[in-house]
């Protein structure tokens, strides 16, 4: 339930976007970022807007042709998205973020309990490994499933 004390928590003012690090997050993401590879050119990328415009994309779940141009090229978010996504960088970004949440509202860094419904369940038996892809993309059946639903059908007529 919401309680007054946990909207004054959760209130964001003053972010160019709800979904923008404020400088304490900020402060607490950025050695967790990857340093920019030795040789070649320099990193031109502003990290901390490249990563402001992945949590909007992730917290409106617009269309990348639809991010704002304030933010940079969506080639270049889509880029850093995929790297981050591969190298673990965005798994250690959200547990930073997550504990750091926890402790800030006074509980313990992980949950002591865990409640499990219907849809929870019914979205572990896929099996897949949690991606940030995939948690964008539309659930498939796989062949399997389908060649046995087929046979099944074929079996009953």
């Amino acid at each position: 339930m919401w309680k007054p004390e946990h909207r004054k928590a959760a209130c964001r003012n003053g972010l160019r976007y709800d979904s923008d690090l404020m400088d304490e997050e900020w402060l607490l993401v950025a050695p967790l970022i990857p340093p920019a590879k030795r040789g070649g050119r320099k990193r031109e990328a502003n990290v901390r807007e490249v990563l402001n415009a992945i949590f909007y994309v992730l917290w409106t779940g617009c269309q990348w042709k639809a991010l704002p141009k304030d933010f940079p090229p969506k080639s270049t978010v889509h880029y850093y998205l995929m790297l981050w996504n591969w190298d673990g960088t965005l798994e250690r970004v959200h547990h930073a973020l997550y504990v750091a949440t926890r402790e800030r509202e006074g509980r313990e860094a992980s949950p002591t309990t865990a409640i499990i419904d219907s849809q929870s369940a019914k979205g572990a038996q896929k099996g897949a490994r949690i991606s940030i892809r995939r948690a964008s993309m539309r659930a498939r059946r796989s062949r399997a499933a389908n060649a046995t639903s087929l046979s099944i059908r074929l079996a009953s007529c």
